[in-house]
């Protein structure tokens, strides 16, 4: 039996509002709690110190001072499950918009629009209302640049159904607390566009103490006679010494502020993310996992000395303590006297040689998770979307009731078809606005669902990996002095390209040559039908010349003519989006026309 999603989510969605209210309450009281007790061991040692009992004032400091940051960090806790809590309740909230289709204001991927691609942009991949928004869940860079990639790139079989049981395992109902857990945590931080891979590869192009040997063992020398110094003055001996190394750690900070800065500044951008990272790694490596591709992923995150979360909670531990320079006066006092920016580059640069190349690999771990559960998720709000069988026979695409995942009108019509074999063309005629280009995009797009490991807008779908490539959206442009013909033309020369290289080639032509006259579109179209059919390719093209629709003949067998139609009554033109066999029997063009003020003579 089938979950509802809609029904789950706005339970979970109550629960979570409802144990967040709870949960600020608690953390009002503790913090109230926090201001008592600060409160409390300050009159304790007023009053101690007023009587005389200076040990008894001294004790009253210490003890409130240590149960003040007992309780802060109990409170500090308390907010984090109270965030947590709110954001269950709002990725809950986003769950039930994006199944009533309202995914305008979700990430949109825009960084990974390509209009040189063979197939994102014609099909909405990425931007505005795209599939991109439909499936994405991850906040983190690393997160939406890999999910992006598996959108942009077609898997082999076994990859494809790799992913398939890792997503089938964390779209189970089982672990929906697990998953959107997953998914919650990196809310908790800001992601901003700064690349891990960008400050990795910086920490290993600087190399501040290879050049700066001396320093290595000042940093633990002069810190300690520093203080021993400052200690010896407050007892009576010389300041000279003290006032002398205080001078050396002022003179060393200014002398290398440029490459401490530097430091600083690159470890800082990433400090959030780090954080992050750590704790999204722990939650992977507590949970246990059956399906090959997750636990395969979950044993590389324990391939060195250490847990990967283990090694980068020590970086997010470096960087917080090196952060603590943010302030002016407190940097002046810690490089004045404890070397402190020295001493945070030696234990920067010790990390990376201890554990660079390992959190490398861990991210790349993470991301893939984090790939997974948003394709995990998309198929949990979607119990009716079919798991695609991936066919052996070349260029096959079968399937029932196939429909667009990105248009969400509750009556959405679905179409059954199917094609297979190499050097096959289905022409697609069709009336204005009858459906033929969104057909053509529904296939295309589910192509790339299937290609990714993720469910797809069908109840059945049986398909053979193929690279897609579309021509639909060809514009002009202006600053290349292009004509939009040109541009279709370019286009075209890149698919035929593309099947000279051997791999399979899967195209999507919309009304192809439209630039043109239409003897001249006529006969290039023919042309270009024909020398695809000679080639390790097949697809579909959709157009308005019903001549094309002769070729079912001279290329039997491979050519075949679908069509959508349209009916007038009227002043109305009534479309049923229902794909049908054979060439398009009606056309509404000039009734359109009419319908916009043309005077067009019966």
């Amino acid at each position: 039996m089938q979950h509802n999603p809609s029904e789950i989510y706005s339970s979970r969605a109550a629960t979570f509002k409802q144990q967040e209210t709870i949960a600020a309450t608690k953390a009002s009281r503790v913090s109230w709690l926090r201001v008592f007790l600060f409160v409390a061991a300050v009159a304790a040692a007023y009053h101690f110190f007023n009587t005389g009992n200076n040990e008894l004032g001294a004790l009253a400091i210490v003890i409130g001072y240590i149960l003040f940051v007992v309780v802060m960090r109990w409170h500090t806790r308390l907010e984090y499950q109270r965030q947590h809590l709110k954001l269950l309740h709002e990725l809950n909230l986003e769950e039930l918009d994006r199944l009533k289709g309202n995914i305008s204001k979700l990430e949109n991927g825009n960084q990974f629009i390509d209009d040189h691609h063979p197939y994102t942009s014609d099909l909405d991949i990425f931007g505005s209302n795209s599939l991109f928004q439909l499936i994405n869940r991850s906040v983190t860079t690393i997160g939406k640049s890999m999910l992006a990639s598996w959108l942009q790139h077609r898997a082999i079989k076994t990859e494809i159904l790799h992913r398939q049981e890792a997503v089938a395992e964390l779209a189970g109902t089982n672990t929906i607390d697990w998953l959107q857990n997953l998914l919650t945590t990196p809310r908790h931080y800001k992601h901003t566009q700064e690349s891990k891979d960008d400050f990795f590869a910086w920490l290993q192009q600087n190399h501040f103490y290879s050049k700066h040997t001396y320093l290595k063992p000042l940093i633990f020398i002069v810190p300690i006679a520093t203080l021993a110094a400052i200690v010896a003055w407050f007892y009576g001996y010389s300041g000279y010494p003290a006032v002398g190394l205080l001078v050396v750690q002022s003179l060393l900070a200014y002398k290398y502020r440029i490459e401490r800065d530097a430091f600083y500044d690159n470890s800082i951008a990433i400090y959030e993310a780090m954080q992050s990272y750590t704790q999204q790694l722990q939650h992977i490596e507590q949970h246990q996992f059956h399906a090959p591709m997750l636990v395969e992923l979950q044993q590389k995150l324990h391939g060195g000395n250490v847990k990967a979360s283990v090694a980068l909670g020590k970086l997010a531990t470096i960087i917080d303590f090196f952060s603590y320079r943010l302030s002016t006066l407190m940097a002046f006092f810690l490089n004045t006297i404890l070397m402190w920016d020295f001493l945070w580059i030696y234990r920067l640069e010790n990390w990376r040689d201890r554990y660079l190349e390992q959190v490398k690999g861990s991210l790349d771990v993470l991301a893939s998770f984090e790939t997974i559960a948003s394709i995990a998720a998309h198929q949990y709000a979607n119990p009716t979307h079919a798991i695609p069988e991936i066919s052996d026979i070349p260029f096959e695409f079968t399937a029932e009731q196939l429909a667009h995942p990105l248009i969400f009108v509750s009556e959405r019509i679905a179409n059954d078809f199917s094609m297979q074999g190499v050097g096959h063309t289905i022409i697609v005629t069709g009336s204005n606005m009858s459906g033929k280009t969104t057909f053509l995009r529904t296939v295309g797009i589910n192509m790339v669902l299937a290609f990714a490991g993720a469910p797809v807008s069908a109840r059945k779908l049986r398909v053979a990996p193929a690279q897609v490539y579309t021509a639909m959206r060809t514009v002009d442009n202006l600053a290349e002095s292009t004509s939009s013909f040109y541009a279709e033309l370019k286009r075209l020369r890149i698919l035929l390209n593309m099947t000279e290289q051997g791999e399979p080639v899967f195209y999507l032509l919309d009304e192809i040559l439209k630039g043109t006259n239409s003897r001249d579109r006529h006969l290039g179209a023919m042309a270009l039908i024909r020398q695809l059919h000679n080639r390790y390719s097949s697809g579909m093209i959709s157009t308005h010349d019903l001549e094309l629709g002769a070729m079912e003949e001279e290329l039997a067998g491979s050519v075949e003519n679908y069509s959508f139609n349209s009916t007038i009554e009227g002043d109305k033109i009534l479309f049923d989006y229902k794909l049908q066999r054979g060439i398009c029997g009606s056309f509404n063009a000039s009734k359109l026309m009419q319908l916009m003020g043309i005077a067009i003579e019966e």
